[in-house]
């Protein structure tokens, strides 16, 4: 089996980073309780450099900050998007981006995998958040063809919490009051460390 997918398609070899990485620029990324998080984004109309910039930058930010996928809202930007570099639960990784994201419905009942999930938004906090075991996104890529991924286990997570942002919700709104109330906690205490850890990441990134 590839042990790499590039847009949904095998690839023999893919580099450490994505090569958008190295063209991008690091940008701010946006924190719970700003307003541009907890609203529904825009759908991508336009298809071209302005594009493809936004692309190169948002992969540069994930890959600094270590997440394993990154939405356009979590960098400021209200549109539907988002790019990852996630494994799934056999090893295999799965490079991409999708702009105008649709999560499909399973037309049969998938069974449900309780497990720890982060957020880049939500610094240092991790909480168990009940997800499908398999998800199908379709999109387009940044040229506006027509794109179909699909994943299982820890990468399947990361397509339904990537395509809830762009729907203007974090995985914080899937939790308890409480549970909600504990992970904010847990990133009040932890949030300098990560901060402090993506500085440093910033300054050796690609080195």
């Amino acid at each position: 089996m590839p042990r790499v997918f590039v847009q949904g398609n095998p690839a023999g070899y893919y580099p450490r980073y994505a090569p958008e990485a190295g063209r991008g620029a690091v940008r701010r990324i946006t924190e719970v309780g700003e307003e541009v998080l907890h609203k529904p984004c825009r759908d991508v109309t336009e298809f071209g450099p302005d594009l493809a910039a936004l692309i190169d930058d948002m992969f540069r930010t994930m890959y600094v900050a270590e997440g394993a996928g990154l939405a356009a809202n979590q960098v400021g930007v209200g549109l539907r998007l988002f790019v990852y570099d996630c494994p799934d639960d056999d090893g295999v990784r799965h490079v991409g981006h999708i702009v105008n994201p649709m999560l499909e419905t399973p037309t049969t009942e998938r069974r449900l995998l309780d497990e720890g999930e982060g957020c880049l938004s939500v610094p240092g906090a991790v909480m168990a958040v009940p997800r499908p075991d398999r998800a199908v996104v379709r999109g387009q890529d940044r040229d506006g063809r027509p794109v179909v991924v699909e994943g299982t286990g820890y990468f399947a997570r990361c397509l339904a919490h990537e395509t809830d942002h762009t729907n203007g919700r974090l995985y914080l709104d899937r939790l308890s009051k409480r549970e909600r109330k504990d992970a904010l906690r847990q990133m009040t205490d932890r949030r300098d460390e990560v901060y402090a850890r993506r500085a440093a990441k910033e300054t050796t990134f690609g080195a």
